[in-house]
C-alpha cells in the first residue's frame, strides 16, 4: 500500500508540472483527476488509485496547503456524494468515462430527483412514469423538495417502469439531462426566506437507455444504495473535536458569561458529549466505508447529525438572548449551498429544522436503525403480534 510519504511525492511531482499559480482552475482540476489524486479511493482511470479511503483527508491538506483550487464541493453535495458512488457502483464503463470527471472538477452539477408530493417518505410509491419508447424512455411526473435543481446540469431519477409489479420492484433508475425542454424547475421558498430547494415537473422528458442506472426493474436497490451515501455524506463528514454546531454553540457559551446557568450548562455538555461521541462514531464508519458499500449505520449518523443540529441551534438562541432574534436577511434568494457555519444564528435555527426531513425523515431512519442495525422485528410485525395475541385472549 503507498505510504504518506510515497502519497506526498506523487503529490509534489504533480504541482511542479502543474503550478497552481498558473494554471487554468479547470484545467488543474481535470489534471489531477487524470493523476488519480482527486478520490483517491476510486479505480485508477476513475480519478483514484484504489488505495484506502482513509488517505483522501492527507491527500486534500496538501493540495490546499499548496495553494491549490478545490473542486467547490458543497456546490456539488449531491453529485460528489450520491450520484458518483452510485454510478460507480452501478454504471457501465461508457457511463464512468462519460460522468465521473465533470461531476468532479464541478462543471457539471447533479440534483436529485426522488420525493414526490403523493409519496412522502415512501420512496416505493412514487408515482413519476417511463415508459419504454424505441431506444429510451418518455418520463412524465412531478418531483419535489429537490436542492440545486435550478442549477444542475444531469440529475439522478427513479421512476416507475411496470406498475403491474409490486411497488419495490417495478422501479427504475436513470441519469436525467436537466437541459432537456421538458424539464420545468420551480423554486419553493422555505422558512429561511431562500429558495436551495425546488419542484420540478417532468413532461415527455427524453430518457436515452443508455442514462439507465442498473437494470430495468432494479431501481429500488440502485436507490438504496443512493440512500445509503447521502446519509453517510449528510451526517458522517470527518471533522476535528468541536467544529461545526457544537464549536459555534461553545464559543458562544465563552463569550456570553452573563447568559450562563446551571441548566443551560448541564445542556451543553452533554450535547457537546453527544457530538463527540458522533464525531468517533462517524470516524469508525468511514474506516468500514473504506472496505466497501456503507450499510445502515449511516442511517443512525444522520440521525444524530439531525438531532444534534436541531438542539444546538435552539440552545445558541437561548445563551444569545435578544440578540438570537434577529435575522440577518429575508431577500428571497436561490443560494448554490447551504453554509449554516457562514450565516447567523436565527438563519441556523430556522434551516436546521430541514435536517430531520432532508436525506431521509428522521421517523424512516429509526425504523432502519430499529430493523437493520439493532435487529428489531419490523413494526407491522410486531403490530401483527399484538393482534393475533389479542385474538387469543
Amino acid at each position: 500500500m503507498m505510504s504518506s510519504a510515497d502519497l506526498q511525492r506523487r503529490i509534489e511531482d504533480f504541482l511542479a508540472a502543474h503550478d497552481p499559480a498558473t494554471t487554468d482552475r479547470t484545467e488543474f482540476l481535470r489534471s489531477r483527476y487524470d493523476a488519480g489524486l482527486a478520490w483517491i479511493s476510486y479505480p485508477e482511470g476513475h480519478g483514484g488509485l484504489g488505495l484506502p479511503s482513509v488517505l483522501q483527508p492527507e491527500l486534500d491538506r496538501l493540495f490546499a496547503e499548496a495553494g491549490a483550487p478545490d473542486n467547490n464541493p458543497q456546490a456539488n453535495t449531491i453529485g460528489l456524494g450520491m450520484a458518483a458512488p452510485t454510478i460507480l457502483a452501478f454504471g457501465t464503463e461508457e457511463q464512468k468515462q462519460r460522468y465521473l470527471r465533470p461531476l468532479w472538477t464541478g462543471e457539471e452539477v447533479w440534483c436529485q430527483l426522488f420525493s414526490e408530493p403523493g409519496a412522502g417518505s415512501d420512496l416505493a410509491a412514487l408515482a413519476t412514469r417511463a415508459v419504454r419508447d424505441g431506444d429510451g424512455w418518455t418520463v412524465n411526473g412531478q418531483k419535489v423538495w429537490t436542492s440545486s435543481a435550478h442549477l444542475a446540469r444531469f440529475a439522478i431519477l427513479v421512476a416507475r417502469t411496470d406498475p403491474d409489479l409490486p411497488k419495490h420492484r417495478g422501479m427504475t433508475y436513470f441519469l436525467c439531462d436537466m437541459n432537456d425542454p421538458g424539464v420545468d424547475v420551480r423554486p419553493l421558498r422555505q422558512i429561511t426566506g431562500e429558495a436551495e430547494f425546488n419542484e420540478v415537473f417532468l413532461t415527455d422528458v427524453r430518457v436515452p437507455d443508455t442514462q439507465r442506472l442498473g437494470e430495468e426493474g432494479q431501481g429500488w436497490a440502485v436507490a438504496n444504495a443512493t440512500l445509503s451515501n447521502e446519509r453517510v455524506a449528510i451526517g458522517g463528514r470527518a471533522a476535528p473535536r468541536e467544529s461545526g454546531m457544537v464549536g459555534v454553540v461553545a464559543r458562544t457559551w465563552r463569550e456570553r458569561p452573563e447568559r450562563r446557568t446551571p441548566e443551560l450548562h448541564d445542556r451543553l455538555l452533554r450535547l457537546w458529549v453527544d457530538a463527540e461521541v458522533s464525531r468517533l462514531a462517524g470516524a469508525r464508519l468511514r474506516q468500514k466505508l473504506a472496505q466497501g458499500q456503507p450499510g445502515p449505520e449511516g442511517s443512525a449518523m444522520k440521525l444524530t447529525f439531525a438531532r444534534l443540529a436541531q438542539q444546538l441551534s435552539g440552545l445558541e438562541l437561548e445563551l444569545l438572548g435578544e440578540d438570537g432574534l434577529r435575522f440577518d436577511d429575508w431577500t428571497m434568494t436561490r443560494p448554490d449551498r447551504v453554509d449554516l457555519l457562514a450565516r447567523d444564528a436565527g438563519y441556523r435555527y430556522l434551516r436546521a429544522k430541514g435536517n430531520s426531513i432532508e436525506g431521509g425523515t428522521s421517523e424512516i431512519l429509526r425504523n432502519i436503525v430499529s430493523e437493520r442495525v439493532l435487529g428489531l422485528p419490523p413494526e407491522h410485525r410486531v403490530d401483527k403480534d399484538i393482534a393475533w395475541k389479542e385474538l387469543a385472549k
